[in-house]
């Protein structure tokens, strides 16, 4: 993953954001929409970009494009900082491969103890028992 490269992939757009700002809303776009289509990406192997499209499956669109929105803010450049390191955040985590779990064996002690609990068990319920006196 070559990150300048995605990075220098993605579009943004600048529309008017609803919310505070007063008159300042109507007339400044603040809100910043970031879209990332991951088919023409280059800085993505295909390996990745197959990882991609099955860990962040509901985020995409039909053509596998990833868009984004930010209006926290008013300022245009702050909502396009913010906007960016979220993206960033979603293809790391999408990029992430969980370590495959070994299965371990039950040692031999640990086999032991519980036998040997189940038969104390055991002897403790026979001894309870109404005695036989035929």
């Amino acid at each position: 993953m070559d990150v300048e490269k995605i990075i220098s992939e993605l579009n943004f757009k600048a529309i008017r954001s609803s919310g505070a700002g007063g008159q300042n809303v109507n007339k400044v776009s603040s809100k910043v929409v970031l879209t990332f289509d991951l088919n023409v990406s280059q800085g993505l192997s295909d390996d990745e970009k197959m990882l991609l499209k099955e860990n962040i499956l509901a985020r995409l669109t039909s053509e596998n494009i990833l868009i984004l929105n930010c209006d926290e803010d008013r300022s245009q450049l702050k909502n396009k900082e913010i906007v960016t390191k979220r993206f960033l955040e979603i293809i790391k985590k999408g990029l992430y491969i969980p370590k495959v779990r070994k299965a371990t064996k039950i040692p031999k002690a640990v086999i032991k103890k519980r036998i040997k609990d189940k038969k104390n068990i055991s002897e403790l319920k026979q001894s309870r028992r109404k005695p036989n006196l035929e």
